[in-house]
């Protein structure tokens, strides 16, 4: 890759430049609630940022921003769910209809791992058929990328927000390459361009409110930061204060619904 260490994350350059041109164009683009490192609501991922453009009399709209230095990286992440199904599907009929073949011609190809020989499994690993060895690789990559690289088709079908942004290299930017539903942000000369548009998600109220509220929280653990303050050095809530937040919380869901339905 190239791309030069700068912190004890293991973040590059390249990674560390788009995250903040990502985040002055959602500044200018209207978006005036940004973070950094955002731990994402429904969900286990963390996006590189995420912003909230606040809107008169209505809860506003929400956003987020991943970024990509390379292309392997990029393909990590974007494993469309449904295509991914369909052909694992089809990669496990064609693996049984080997195994069944293979049965017929090594009927006395047994393991010996069952206490019993009618559940032996037949170990086909002996047989050193390429066929069957190229079908077992595919299935475990298939595997891999749909339950551990499906990140981009997620945040979508979670409704994570309403809008999703690419943010890559202009030498890295390819269409095909771009996740259904997601816009393109592509860098050139130290600025971002819209190549592509993203498709406006609906999401519920709860939904972007959390995302703010999660957008502040990091926020704060970026000043908290470049201030010096440690965990240790907050005091820790007591309860009553909680309760109070949760009803502050409740009662502004309530308001913003109201005013919507106005």
């Amino acid at each position: 890759m190239g791309a030069r260490v700068t912190n004890a994350r293991g973040e590059t350059d390249r990674h560390s430049r788009l995250k903040r041109l990502a985040f002055r164009w959602a500044q200018a683009h209207g978006y005036s609630a940004c973070a950094m490192e955002v731990n994402l609501p429904r969900s286990r991922y963390r996006a590189d940022v995420a912003s909230y453009r606040p809107e008169p009399k209505k809860v506003g709209s929400t956003a987020i921003f991943e970024c990509k230095q390379a292309l392997c990286d990029l393909r990590r992440d974007n494993c469309q769910s449904d295509a991914a199904r369909q052909r694992l599907e089809t990669i496990c009929e064609r693996r049984q209809l080997l195994e069944t073949r293979l049965r017929e011609h090594y009927p006395n190809l047994r393991n010996g791992d069952s206490l019993f020989p009618e559940f032996d499994l037949p170990d086909f690993s002996v047989i050193g058929h390429r066929g069957y060895s190229r079908v077992l690789r595919e299935l475990r990559a298939l595997q891999n990328r749909l339950y551990d690289c499906t990140k981009f088709d997620k945040l979508i079908r979670y409704r994570c927000a309403n809008l999703f942004f690419l943010v890559l290299t202009e030498e890295l930017f390819r269409d095909s390459e771009i996740p259904v539903g997601w816009g393109a942000l592509v860098e050139s000369d130290g600025a971002l361009t819209l190549i592509r548009k993203p498709i406006w998600q609906e999401t519920a109220v709860e939904n972007r409110i959390r995302l703010l509220q999660r957008i502040a929280m990091a926020g704060t653990r970026a000043i908290n930061r470049q201030l010096e303050i440690a965990f240790a050095d907050v005091p820790r809530a007591q309860m009553p204060m909680l309760r109070w937040h949760e009803q502050v919380v409740s009662g502004h869901l309530r308001w913003l619904r109201q005013s919507e339905q106005k």
